[in-house]
């Protein structure tokens, strides 16, 4: 059900490792227990973002949301479509509603981080 090539932070967000990149984004479970995502509020390019600490603020109709990232590194793109349509994070959390892009520094929290059955397993819970 949850794309297996990915790995799961416990709090919905996923990473796409390629080399020494992530690209984070929500999960269809949490995006689901946010409702209409109304803003995305990302971090500029340059910034340093830490292991399941805050890097992005989503303000959605149910609730403002702190997201946490699924691993350390700087942030090296953003995904500037979310600005004009964050509902982008609702329609396709795993492609074009994709939030940043980190270099990642601390390669070694990849492996704390939840593959797709775990992670499946955490929300039928």
């Amino acid at each position: 059900m949850y794309p297996e090539e990915l790995k799961y932070l416990d709090t919905h967000q996923w990473v796409k490792i390629e080399a020494d990149i992530g690209k984070i984004g929500i999960t269809s479970y949490g995006q689901k227990q946010l409702g209409e995502i109304l803003l995305v509020e990302l971090p500029k390019v340059g910034t340093e973002v830490t292991y399941n600490k805050t890097f992005a603020t989503i303000e959605s109709s149910k609730t403002a949301f702190e997201v946490p990232s699924p691993v350390s590194g700087k942030v090296i793109e953003i995904n500037a479509q979310l600005e004009e349509d964050p509902s982008l994070v609702n329609k396709d959390p795993y492609g074009d509603g994709w939030m940043i892009k980190v270099k990642i520094s601390q390669p070694e929290e990849i492996d704390t981080l939840l593959n797709a059955q775990e992670y499946e397993k955490l929300v039928e819970e």
